[in-house]
């Protein structure tokens, strides 16, 4: 979207759809810091509206989107798509609680989302249809170093430090398995509903590693190294070797640069308001303490 999206133009573009028969009770939603989420009734059924566009420095397609939330619905893990159209995609409104951090932390809670995890990796990668982009960490940190360099960024001056731990982090993956992944696992896009989980903002999804899902997860929840165990051997269903660990902490390692970088773009491309720049540091800090701890060579 070219001009800025506010909280009121972005409920004035959800209600301008031409879904709609009698839309009421428009109201935005908490989180996101990509798009704008609109709950709105209709006709005694209520709906969510994601409004964003295509964000190319991001690799993020609404397509891609659509075709992610489609296949996830049909494996039981995400809303109905109930329209869609350039810039706006609306879902079936879920009435639960997105979890936090503490929630994850819940050994039974996360054994659940184990679960989930393994349906979007297992089940959804055989439903998805069409073109369906790859989200490889390791690539979109090149693109990002790139774009950073492109637009004269500030942090110009870490780019070469950083990129050369995120050839050393890619060694130490070394060869993965390619699944969809949903690749955004903050702890407010798992929503629950008595105790049904559902996961929901599919921009990022895209064929991965489930190790960076598994990642993600875990640095987003600050989950402990047994918390992380369990989360592991749950979704393994089995005893976790040093040489899985290994892999498994260089990409969630990757996971937190990814995050950073991410931030760094955005601090100059996002017309959404939000403090990137403190996001950038309190991310690129944790990327650092992470990295130490891997001791790489």
């Amino acid at each position: 979207m070219s001009e800025t999206l506010t909280k009121e133009l972005a409920v004035t573009r959800a209600l301008e759809l031409p879904f709609w028969k009698k839309p009421t009770n428009a109201e935005i939603l908490g989180g996101g810091i990509t798009n704008f989420n609109v709950k709105i009734t209709d006709e005694g059924r209520t709906y969510v509206v994601r409004l964003g566009e295509d964000i190319v420095e991001h690799g993020v397609m609404r397509f891609n989107e659509l075709s992610a939330c489609r296949a996830a619905h049909v494996a039981g893990i995400a809303p109905a798509v109930r329209y869609f159209q350039k810039g706006a995609l609306v879902q079936d409104y879920v009435d639960a609680e997105p979890l936090s951090e503490a929630d994850i932390q819940d050994p039974q809670r996360l054994r659940s989302i184990a679960g989930v995890l393994t349906k979007v990796h297992r089940e959804a990668t055989q439903l998805i249809r069409g073109p369906v982009l790859a989200f490889w960490v390791f690539h979109i940190l090149r693109d990002y170093a790139e774009t950073l360099r492109l637009m004269d960024s500030d942090h110009l001056p870490s780019l070469n430090a950083l990129m050369a731990k995120a050839e050393k982090l890619e060694r130490a993956v070394g060869k993965v398995q390619l699944v969809l992944c949903h690749n955004d696992l903050l702890p407010a896009n798992i929503l629950n509903e008595n105790e049904r989980l559902w996961l929901v903002d599919w921009e990022y999804a895209g064929l991965n590693s489930p190790l960076f899902d598994l990642g993600g997860l875990a640095t987003n929840a600050s989950l402990s190294e047994g918390l992380q165990q369990i989360l592991l051997e749950t979704y393994f269903d089995a005893p976790i070797s040093d040489a899985l660990w290994a892999q498994y902490s260089a990409m969630k390692c990757a996971s937190l640069l990814r995050e950073s970088m991410w931030s760094m773009v955005s601090e100059q491309t996002s017309k959404i308001q939000f403090d990137y720049a403190s996001y950038t540091r309190e991310n690129l800090l944790r990327f650092e303490h992470a990295y130490a701890d891997l001791q790489l060579k």
